[in-house]
């Protein structure tokens, strides 16, 4: 094993980010703008060299919280120019044609955006910092979480490294080897939780002269209550589809779909506007692989004042807010205010964290487990269709008293917790207010009837 060694430039010991990941990459930008050395170790090849295998990776959808925190390292417009506007769901049913329900007003959109291009981007911004230095297929093997030692070991040479921290950030994800390590600290508190669905990568690809072949400015939805398929628009008029489906069962399941006659029967009968465009559907199903969705909660989020952790190492949540990402990147924002409001303590600024940044992160894995069955099922309801046109009427006249719910999510950067709450006041209010106005309507049919009968 190497000797612990400190940054050769630097005076102090250096931050140490672990996971060269999208909130590492972000978070290694963040403290390098504000003077501090960083060091960044990744267990994978670099993506811009190798290509990463596919099959894994669900689009990504850019909203508020994410774009707050790319302004914040002046990366906002760059990453504009490589998204598209997605304005709302465009639902698909069985039979009839599809129909757009909007996110919001006219000028809300989230943004659909490639992962590994995003990743890469921050990535090339951060080793523009000459005080940033990446490793790649170093896994973290330990942490020292006293003494701020972050050890490392080398995939082609074996070799161990170690690396004394100013700060040890852990950014490694959901199976992030320094939270594992916090976990056998004592008195630590994790819980994870995977849904008994998984999800199944496919592709749509761009037609013959080029174009997309279907609505560009749209986030795709075909809800069949205990399954559903979805499609995000790509730059090159491709969409990225993927699957969401029980892993077993006697319905619909990926357990159930073992021949290609098989899978090409269930898309042509569940979703048959989506298999006319799918050339490659079966060579997608069987060649990429099922992925798990897991939710994971733990507290605290740092050790001491040398560790921490953030993004989906601290809070993996399920997809279908489309917040895994924006959170992530709103962590490294609300842990960059914390350290200008203690004055670059890391110390205090790590306690903060956990106690500013816990309970909105539990807020926004409960709502993204309670979005699936909205995304899946209830979208498709004449009733869920009815209460969202109220609130957004409500909305438009009430502005600063009635907030949708999805909006306060996406496009503010409301607290998650708060935002939770509120939508829970309102959802009673308009509940009662309709159980209100049928009461009265009926009272009101009732009088009519008694005076006709006179």
């Amino acid at each position: 094993m190497s000797d612990v060694q400190a940054y050769p430039s630097s005076g102090e010991p250096p931050c140490v980010v672990v996971g060269a990941g999208l909130a590492g990459s972000l978070m290694a930008i963040y403290m390098a703008q504000r003077g501090h050395s960083v060091e960044v170790f990744e267990a994978r090849p670099d993506m811009r060299v190798r290509q990463v295998d596919g099959g894994r990776s669900i689009n990504l959808a850019l909203s508020t919280r994410g774009l707050t925190a790319l302004a914040g390292v002046g990366l906002e417009e760059q990453v504009r120019e490589m998204c598209i506007p997605m304005r709302g769901r465009m639902i698909h049913p069985v039979e009839g044609e599809p129909h757009l329900q909007p996110y919001g007003r006219a000028d809300q959109f989230i943004n659909s955006i490639s992962r590994q291009g995003l990743n890469e981007l921050l990535m090339t911004t951060a080793e523009a910092h000459e005080q940033v230095r990446f490793h790649f297929e170093k896994p973290c093997v330990d942490v020292d979480l006293d003494e701020g030692v972050a050890h490392f070991e080398d995939r082609i040479s074996r070799e161990r490294i170690a690396r004394e921290a100013s700060l040890v950030i852990g950014a490694d994800g959901a199976y992030s080897a320094v939270r594992q390590r916090l976990q056998r600290s004592g008195r630590y508190n994790y819980e994870q939780a995977y849904l008994t669905h998984g999800y199944k990568e496919l592709s749509i690809p761009a037609g013959p002269a080029g174009e997309f072949l279907m609505e560009k400015n749209a986030l795709h939805i075909w809800p069949r209550h205990d399954f559903m398929l979805i499609a995000l628009p790509n730059l090159d008029a491709t969409f990225t589809v993927t699957l969401f489906m029980a892993f077993e069962g006697e319905g619909a399941s990926f357990d159930a779909l073992k021949t290609r006659a098989e899978v090409d029967a269930f898309f042509r009968r569940e979703f048959p506007d989506a298999h006319a465009l799918m050339p490659t559907l079966t060579d997608d199903f069987f060649e990429n692989p099922t992925g798990s969705l897991v939710t994971i909660r733990c507290s605290p989020y740092h050790h001491g004042d040398r560790v921490m952790i953030l993004g989906d190492a601290a809070h993996a949540v399920v997809p279908f807010y489309g917040q895994g990402m924006n959170a992530a990147f709103e962590d490294c924002t609300v842990f960059n205010a914390l350290l200008d409001r203690e004055g670059d303590d890391f110390g205090r600024a790590v306690a903060a964290f956990t106690e500013e940044r816990k309970a909105d992160a539990d807020a926004i894995g409960h709502l993204a487990l309670y979005n699936y069955y909205e995304m899946r099922s209830a979208v498709a309801s004449p009733y869920f269709v009815f209460r969202k046109r109220i609130e957004r009427v409500l909305h438009r006249f009430f502005p600063a008293w009635w907030i949708p719910l999805y909006s306060m999510v996406t496009f503010s950067t409301m607290p998650y917790a708060e935002a939770r709450a509120r939508a829970a006041r309102q959802d009673r209010m308009l509940t009662v207010g309709l159980i209100a106005a049928v009461v009265l309507m009926g009272l009101m049919m009732l009088a009519l009837l008694v005076a006709l009968s006179r």
